[in-house]
């Protein structure tokens, strides 16, 4: 009956030790371990947007560079840019837009910019147009558009239905290129 009674007090006393092991020793662990789990989720997530705002600002960085003049009579702030208008017909034939007048507009001189707007006369699909905008707003030149009308008569839609052309109308663009001058 010793033996029995000796047996069962190891056995009370290895429980009580398991459960003390169990409820105060082991339990916070995978509790602690869980709060630095999220912990270092968040931090890799400050990285990770860090790591993208790094990128943009480089970009940022390269946009800046590309459209800074030394002064408002630099060869980048010129009236009627032909590099611009080039890179400008070629994103136009890119994206198969008739383009029936393009002239530059008079130049403004603001303090820290020169603003040099284009008036354009083209004849487009809704589709292309908004490829042609996403295309500009990623070129190296910083572009704004200024005003677009587009206009749709009757006449006009049947005229363009009978040449086979029923997704494409007229659109009155003013695109202007920004070009920043360098602070002495």
């Amino acid at each position: 009956m010793r033996k029995t009674i000796a047996a069962l007090v190891l056995l009370v006393i290895c429980a009580g030790g398991f459960y003390y092991y169990q409820d105060v020793i082991y339990k916070p662990k995978p509790a602690q371990i869980r709060e630095l789990d999220i912990a270092i989720q968040r931090e890799n997530e400050k990285l990770i947007a860090a790591q993208i705002i790094a990128s943009e600002l480089q970009h940022v960085t390269r946009m800046i560079e590309g459209n800074l003049a030394q002064s408002a009579r630099d060869s980048l702030a010129e009236d009627a840019s032909l590099p611009f208008m080039d890179q400008l017909t070629d994103v136009l034939r890119d994206h198969d837009i008739d383009l029936k007048r393009i002239e530059p507009g008079r130049r403004r001189n603001f303090a820290n910019y020169i603003r040099n707007p284009y008036d354009m006369e083209i004849i487009t699909s809704y589709s292309s147009l908004v490829d042609f905008l996403n295309d500009m707003e990623k070129s190296n030149r910083l572009v704004t558009v200024d005003e677009f009308d587009l206009s749709s008569s009757v006449k006009q839609f049947q005229a363009y239905a009978k040449e086979g052309r029923i997704d494409k109308r007229p659109m009155e663009i003013t695109l202007s290129t920004l070009t920043l001058i360098k602070q002495r």
